[in-house]
Order: structure tokens, then C-alpha cells, then sequence
């Protein structure tokens, strides 16, 4: 492979380096573009094309369907660790020790408690706000109870906060839930492992002991391993450039879960949700709605299937979807939106349309689904898809971090009016 690119623009050539990744992925290095060619820019409308930065987090290959954290397979992460294996593992490069684990564990429930003063931020919602908007504001509320910037030259100091966020978010989750169900606050315990307390607090009801369903459970962890990271998204990038201003950890996250909170992104399962509800009150006709979704005249869009970056099957909705057949069959829930769902997925796993342009069921499709099932309001399925990218999230600041990765500053090419003189109101 040669080591450069050549562009030529009116004869004059101007060469730039070619950067190979580890995974054989190339890049050309324009950085000197601008200065070498006196001002001259790409353009490259919602970066499609473009490197923002350098990771050694999460490699994906959307045409050949990986997904690997730090190198390890979503197949097997899903398979044999847990969600806070897999956090530890994206934030700090390897999976830990049971010592380092045990640790993790101990230090991020020791940091659980939410000062009580957030409760007065929550009280001021209505109980019909949207969860994601609730949560934006809360994340950003603690930021008022813990003001210093993280030094970042202290790896003690970065610690302090991860484990102190990962503590606390799951809280809010819960909180947010239980306030829009109408359910007292409360808080994990100890006993539990992570995504086990996480299942507490949302769940338990104060008249009844709380019992842990374990195919519930296990299904949870690994929508939420699948979940933790997916490379340069519009969340993640958006976290890595507010960051990159030198924003506080819990600033980025915020931004992040604004950016989550569109329906072309973190939105899509509700979205999901929304679709099967709508195509219940027409009838439920699936083969209806197939056919409108082939109808290339028909405003229908079938949400759920296929994906932006992979153009082969979501390895993310392979694993999930035993997860899902698992919690249906042990839940035995009889619920007509669930039916429409499995005769949509049936449908276009054999529909020669569907499978020629491998429109295939994504991970959306499938957690809406087992998040219904769970008992979970439509409106919190973009709060838990926040829940698991926290860790990824946390991962991709602290590496821009680390990395001392100037400030985000995309360019524009103008398209609007020259010079104009200014009119008096007058004479307008």
C-alpha cells in the first residue's frame, strides 16, 4: 500500500499521509489540508466519511457485522461476562480481576447516594414530562452538587467521578420511572450486584417482597452490554466534542443524552413501540403493513429493520432476540402489540424483499419488545438505552481526555448571501 494520497486541484498535486488502524482500516490525514492548500476544506455532510479521532474502544464493521469492545466480540462479552464487567473493561482498556471487580462493585455503591436536594429538582417536573428530559436536567443537576472540574492528570481524581456517576445514574433512572408511575423513591442495597439493584429500584413496590426474576435479569444485562458502546454515534461524538471544550464529565454526559433522545437514534425502540400501537389500531393486519413498507409511494416506515451502519445482520439483534423468545416464553404475557411484533418479524425474515436488501430485525426492534414485557413505559426506552451507553459514554470522554484532543472545531463552506449594505428601516 502506498504511504500517501495525492489530490491534484488545477494541475498542482499535494500529497497527504495514509494512516493504517490496527485493524487494517485506512485513513488519509488532511489535517494540513487547509494550510497546504491556502484554505481549501472537504465536505462531508453528517461525517460519513470522516474520522473524528483515533479509539482503541469499540471496532465495528457494518458491512461484515462485528462488533468488538477492546477486541473482545459482543458474542462473547454477551455470552460469559456481565454489564459491569464490560464497563470496567470500556473504560479502562482490560476486563478486571475479581479483586478489581469486587472493588469497582464497593466503590460505585459507595458513591450511590443522591443528595436529597436533587428530590426538589425532580418534584418540580410534571408526572407527564418525558423521562429523557427529566433526566437531561437531573444529570446536569449534579453538576451543582459536585462543581470542581476533574482533574484529569489524576488518574485518583477520575476514578472519584466514574465510580460516583456510575452510582448515581442508575438511581435517576429508577427515580424517573418510579416518579412517572407514581412509585416512592428509593435506593439499591449492598447485597445486590449492579444491574440487580438497578432491577430493585425500578421494580420493588413497598407492600410486597421483592423477588428477582433471573431470565428478566439476565435478559437486561445483555441489552445493556449490547448497548454500553457503538463507536463514533451522534451521542458519543456529541459527549467527545463538548468534552473536548474541557467540560466536566457530567456536563458531557448530558449532551450526550440530549443527543440520544432523537428518534433517529436512541428513540428508534420507542419508535418501534409507537409503529406496532399504531398498526394495533388499524386492525393489526401485518401483511398490510409489509406491503406499504415495499411501497415506495406509501409515507409507511417500517421502524426496527435494518440499520445505518450495518448492511449485513445487527450482531447486537442476533443475540438479543434469544433474550427476548426467553423472557416472552417465561413472562407467558398475552399482549396483541407483542403478537404483532413476531408475525413483522416473521414476515420479513422470509419476505424475498426484506431479505435481498437485508432489512433485517435490529436491536430497536427487540428491546422495545423485552422492555415491554418488563413492565417498562414506552416513553423510558430511550432512558434505559442512556443507561447502558453510560459506560461507553464515560470511555470515549476519558480517552479524549487522556488523549489531550484539541477542541472540536468543525468547518462550514458559506452558502449565503456576498456582501450586503445595510438599509435603514426605512427603506426596506
Amino acid at each position: 500500500m502506498a504511504n500517501n494520497a495525492t489530490i491534484e486541484i488545477d494541475g498542482k498535486k499535494y500529497e497527504f499521509p495514509l494512516i493504517e488502524g490496527t485493524e487494517k482500516e485506512v485513513a488519509i490525514d488532511i489535517k494540513s489540508l487547509r494550510a497546504a492548500t491556502n484554505g481549501l476544506i472537504t465536505l462531508d455532510s453528517g461525517y460519513k466519511n470522516t474520522g473524528s479521532c483515533e479509539s482503541a474502544i469499540t471496532f465495528l464493521d457494518g458491512e461484515k457485522g462485528i462488533l468488538r469492545y477492546r477486541g473482545y466480540s459482543i458474542e462473547e462479552l454477551a455470552e460469559k461476562a456481565d454489564f459491569l464487567e464490560v464497563a470496567y473493561l470500556l473504560i479502562f482498556g482490560e476486563l478486571p480481576t475479581s479483586d478489581q471487580l469486587n472493588k469497582f462493585h464497593t466503590d460505585i455503591m459507595n458513591n450511590s447516594m443522591v443528595d436529597e436536594d436533587v428530590h426538589k429538582i425532580l418534584d418540580a417536573f410534571p408526572k407527564n414530562a418525558h423521562p429523557m428530559g427529566v433526566l437531561t436536567s437531573l444529570t446536569s443537576g449534579l453538576i451543582a452538587f459536585n462543581p470542581s472540574s476533574v482533574n484529569v492528570d489524576s488518574e485518583e481524581e477520575m476514578y472519584r467521578a466514574i465510580v460516583k456517576i456510575l452510582g448515581q445514574f442508575p438511581v435517576l433512572v429508577a427515580w424517573v420511572m418510579r416518579k412517572k408511575k407514581g412509585l416512592p423513591l428509593n435506593y439499591g442495597s449492598k447485597k445486590l450486584g449492579y444491574v440487580d439493584n438497578m432491577m430493585k429500584m425500578m421494580f420493588e413496590v413497598p407492600i410486597e417482597e421483592y423477588k428477582m426474576n433471573h431470565i428478566v435479569r439476565d435478559a437486561l444485562d445483555k441489552l445493556l452490554i449490547l448497548h454500553a458502546d457503538h463507536e463514533q454515534n451522534c451521542s458519543t461524538s456529541t459527549v467527545r466534542i463538548v468534552g473536548s471544550s474541557h467540560a466536566g464529565l457530567f456536563a458531557s454526559l448530558s449532551a450526550g443524552i440530549s443527543a440520544l433522545w432523537g428518534p433517529l437514534h436512541g428513540g428508534a425502540n420507542q419508535a418501534v413501540l409507537e409503529m406496532l400501537e399504531a398498526i394495533k389500531a388499524d386492525g393489526g393486519d401485518t401483511k398490510k403493513y409489509m406491503a406499504k413498507a415495499k411501497d415506495k409511494s406509501d409515507p409507511f416506515r417500517l421502524m426496527g429493520f435494518g440499520h445505518r451502519v450495518y448492511k449485513n445482520f445487527d450482531p447486537r439483534a442476533r443475540i438479543i432476540k434469544v433474550a427476548a423468545d426467553e423472557v416472552l416464553n417465561d413472562l407467558g404475557i398475552k399482549d396483541p402489540i407483542l403478537d404483532i411484533a413476531k408475525g413483522l418479524e416473521k414476515e420479513a425474515l422470509e419476505d424475498q424483499y426484506f431479505v435481498d436488501r437485508k432489512l433485517y430485525p435490529n436491536v430497536d426492534f427487540y428491546s422495545g419488545i423485552i422492555y415491554r414485557a418488563m413492565g417498562i413505559p414506552v416513553e423510558m426506552f430511550t432512558v434505559m438505552f442512556a443507561l447502558g451507553r453510560l459506560p461507553g459514554w464515560i470511555a470515549q470522554w476519558r480517552e479524549m481526555r487522556l488523549r489531550k484532543e484539541p477542541i472540536g472545531r468543525p468547518r462550514q463552506l458559506y452558502i449565503g448571501e456576498t456582501e450586503r449594505k445595510f438599509k435603514a428601516i426605512s427603506d426596506r
